[in-house]
Formats: C-alpha cells, structure tokens, sequence
C-alpha cells in the first residue's frame, strides 16, 4: 500500500509537472502573439514608409519635370538591367542543362552501340554452334556432368542475351526521351533569346531617354544660380525624407545587439573603389558633402556596413536609386547612385550583404556610390569609423 508520504509526494511531482506544462503553454502563446504582433508591426511601418515614398516622388515630380523624366528614365533602365540579368542567368542555366542533355545522349548512344556489338558477338557465337548443338547434348549420354554444364553455359547465355536486348530497348527509349527534352530546351532557349532581344531594346531605349534628359539638366546646370537651387531642392528632399522616416521607425526599432556607436573604427567599406569627394567638401555656393563618393565601375557589389532593417529602396532626386538602412540607435546609412537594388523595404540585412550595385543614376555622369551616415539624422564624417583609410 501506498503510504500517506508517498501520496503527497507524488500528487507534489504531479501539480509540479501541471505548473511546469501550463508555464510552457503559455510561453508558446506569448511566443505567437509577439511573432503576430512584430509582423503587423511590420506591415504597418512599411505601409508607412510607402505612403512616404509615394509622397517624395510626387513632390519631386511637382517642383521639377527634368527631375520626373530622370526618375522615370532610370527607373526604367533598371527595370530592364534586372530582367536582362534575369533572362541571362536563365539562359545560361538552360545551356547548361542543354550540354547536359546532349553529353547524356551520347554516353546512351555509345551504351548503345557497345550493347548492339556485344549482342552481335554472341549472335555469332550461337549461329557457329547451330541449332542442333543443345539437341545433340541432351541425346549425348556418356557424360551427363558435362551436358550438364554445357546445357548451364546455355542459359546463362540466353539470359544474358535477354538482358542486353532488354538493355538495347532501354537506351533507345532514354535517347527517344533525351531528343525530347533537347528540342524543349533548344525552343527555351529561341524564347529566352527573344526575350533577351526585346529587353535590350528596352534598356537602349532608357538609356538613349536618359541620355536626353541628362543633356538637359547640363545645360541647364551651366547657369550656376539654377544649379545651385537644384542641389539645395534636393538635399531638403533628402532632409525631409529622412526626418519622416525617423518618426515612421522610431516605434519599431531594429533588433540590434550590437550597438553601432560602439562600431567607430572598426566597419569595412561599403564597396571598393577610389575615393573622389569627402565629407564637408564644397560642392556648389553653401552647399557641401554630406557624405562620401567611391568612384567605381558599373555593377560593383555594395554591401551594408551593419547589420539593420532597410527603411527606403527607391529613387530619389540627386542620388538616384537609394537604399537607407536602419541600424537602431538613431544611426542610418544611405547608399546613392546604385544602378539594381537587391533589397526591399522591411528586409533586415547583416554586414556584408549585398544590398545594390554600382551606377550612376541620380543624373551622375560616372559612375560611383554615395554614402552617408547619420546619427539623429544629423550627417557625420564617415572616414574614421572604417578601419582602412581608402575603399
């Protein structure tokens, strides 16, 4: 019998395994309802962050037509890069596949024919032997041991004769299939070359568009004063844009355990390349550098410096296509001048991931990055928080 001790100890374990299970219960519960809530937190913030960006780009189309046609232009154009880039990597695939498909047909092929001489060989063999041959052993009595094994050769052989007829069928099938596929991957590739050809178009037509509205904004661009309003209409656009990005972020901050104030010296560059302007230098009357100009070839990865949450992936007047990352803290990073942008809005990226590519949208006539750090949106020298001197 069960002692009265016993009793309460076990009924003890008992309501302990309860407490211990409704605890984990409702762990699980507030697991989900906090995984419910970060996600329509997230959904809200970029809602907000695209009625932002609708919001600057009608702006921008309002004050400027030269500044609407440039955005439209290189919108396009990037367009067309990515698809192009697309439709390649595709084709490139599907050649590819294709090799394969023909290497694959001719092992079959030469399969084939090794299976077709082999049975050749013992088609030979067994018409030199003749028909009578197994009759005569089976009629043969003075060694049944060896008509025995003579009559075992035989049917080893039949089989194996089996099996390579069987093999033959078998590799003509596969060939019949691997033409198949070879006259779908050939007619895949006719419509990816098509494609390719319609977006090359494309993508010549924005250029030769862009190259328009360029000519344009540079002769415009010869009377200082209209060129000085322009840069000052642009960098209030980049101003106010990032001020009501802060207020958008500052409910939802980036999950950052490493603070970025702490990151001062110790960051690599954005992208690599040779360093053309610097923080605080003149650009045109009062207008300075807020940031940096890497110059560097067309298409040269650009990757974020810390971790962070992309808060704008979009263009803007003056800086083209333009990824800003949140790295929590007050602290962002912006990324000008990309000709493709890798990352939306809401996406979290670590340092070193590739966020976008070298271009020179935005108006510039080389190609380069544009790079800015703000604290409080404030803008502050980037130089010393890398840990090399030059990109």
């Amino acid at each position: 019998m069960v002692s009265i001790i016993q009793f309460r100890r076990m009924r003890g374990r008992v309501l302990w395994i309860v407490v211990i299970s409704g605890l984990w219960a409702l762990a699980d519960t507030a697991w989900a309802q906090d995984a419910a809530r970060t996600e329509a937190d997230l959904r809200q913030l970029r809602g907000e962050i695209e009625r932002i960006r609708g919001q600057v780009a009608k702006d921008a189309a309002e004050r400027d037509r030269l500044t609407r046609d440039l955005r439209a232009a290189e919108k396009s154009a990037g367009s067309a890069r990515s698809t192009l880039e697309r439709l390649r990597t595709e084709r490139r695939t599907r050649e590819q596949r294709r090799a394969d498909l023909a290497t694959e047909k001719r092992e079959r092929e030469e399969e084939l024919a090794r299976e077709r001489e082999l049975l050749a060989a013992q088609t030979r063999a067994a018409y030199l032997v003749g028909r009578e041959e197994p009759l005569r052993l089976l009629l043969d009595q003075e060694d049944p041991a060896r008509a025995a094994r003579l009559f075992g050769y035989y049917g080893y052989f039949g089989r194996a004769r089996a099996g390579q007829l069987a093999a033959i069928e078998e590799n003509v099938r596969q060939i019949a299939l691997l033409e198949q596929e070879l006259e779908t991957e050939q007619e895949r590739l006719a419509r990816l070359e098509r494609e390719q050809s319609v977006e090359v178009d494309r993508l010549d037509q924005a250029r030769a568009e862009r190259g328009a509205v360029l000519a344009k904004l540079q002769q415009e661009a010869r009377a200082r004063a209209t060129s000085l309003q322009r840069l000052q209409r642009e960098q209030a656009a980049l101003e106010k844009l990032l001020r009501e990005l802060r207020t958008a972020t500052r409910r939802f901050p980036p999950d950052n355990k490493s603070p970025f104030a702490q990151l001062r010296g110790k960051l690599e560059w954005p992208t690599t390349g040779r360093l053309v302007s610097r923080f605080g230098q003149p650009r045109a009357g009062s207008v300075k550098w807020d940031g940096l100009v890497i110059a560097a070839e067309r298409g040269t990865p650009v990757r974020a410096i810390h971790r962070g949450r992309v808060v704008y992936a979009d263009w803007l007047a003056g800086l083209g296509l333009l990824v800003i990352v949140d790295h929590g803290g007050g602290y962002l990073s912006l990324y000008g001048h990309n000709e493709q942008l890798f990352r939306a809005v809401g996406d979290t990226v670590n340092a070193g991931d590739t966020i976008g590519s070298v271009g020179d949208s935005g108006g510039r006539t080389s190609t380069g990055l544009y790079f800015e750090i703000r604290q409080s949106a404030r803008p502050v020298d980037p130089l010393p928080w890398f840990r090399a001197r030059q990109p």
